[in-house]
């Protein structure tokens, strides 16, 4: 993920050398809900809500097929105007968002030493981190404009797993469209509005101690509204 951000910068300094009059840069902040179709969680043995020895699919806490989250972003991002309709950018989120943390207690197979009502605790929240959009802006008039773009965000699990193991992490890919509205001030500074839809990519995560033992979602959709203000060179 570092080395595609610093891909990504390079290339949009190494345009902006030649268009500095056209160079932008600003903070953005944004509130965005997010769902995870298909969240579930896939073993094999007994759990306290199912009494058998075979495989075993456990939707989110609310036992549903989708987890829903969410999350305020801030965020920085450069642009170059490559005229006066089409601008390229990158927008770099530089904090982590978390989940909740979902819980399940498995029951666990009866041992010498252990007895019939053993249990064992499985907690486990994920993290995004280093969220990247690389994207192309389109003026549709003076003051609107149209934006879509590609987005990479590393998914990284936090689990304390009882009975043992870790689920590893992951890079997740996707896309965005928004459709916003920019006003410019005096002195190059400029305010935006902007209501956006965001789409990524699903993963399975398998434990690296049993291959029983899975998390996945089939898919991430989100939407948000932000607020961004900047200034041009």
């Amino acid at each position: 993920m570092k080395k595609f951000l610093i891909a990504v910068v390079v290339l949009l300094g190494s345009i902006s050398l030649a268009n500095a009059e056209r160079f932008r840069v600003g903070i953005a902040v944004m509130g965005a809900g997010f769902e995870a179709d298909g969240a579930k969680e896939i073993f094999s043995g007994d759990h306290s809500s199912n009494t058998t020895s075979t495989k075993v699919t456990k939707n989110t806490s609310a036992e549903k097929e989708d987890a829903e989250g969410v999350f305020a972003l801030g965020s920085v991002f450069g642009e170059v105007a490559l005229n006066d309709q089409i601008s390229l950018g990158v927008n770099y989120v530089p904090h982590s968002s978390d989940s909740e943390e979902t819980e399940n207690i498995q029951n666990l197979v009866p041992s010498p030493g252990l007895p019939s009502s053993a249990k064992a605790t499985n907690k486990v929240k994920v993290s995004f981190e280093d969220l990247v959009t690389v994207y192309a802006l389109a003026n549709l008039n003076e003051n609107v404009y149209l934006k879509a773009g590609i987005m990479q965000v590393d998914l990284i699990t936090e689990e304390n797993l009882g009975t043992g193991g870790a689920y590893g992490n992951d890079t997740l890919e996707g896309i965005t469209i928004a459709l916003g509205y920019n006003m410019d001030l005096a002195d190059g500074m400029f305010v935006r509005a902007e209501a956006a839809f965001m789409e990524i990519d699903g993963t399975t995560l398998v434990n690296a101690n049993d291959s029983t033992k899975s998390v996945s979602a089939d898919g991430i959709t989100g939407y948000g509204a932000a607020v961004s203000v900047g200034k041009s060179f």
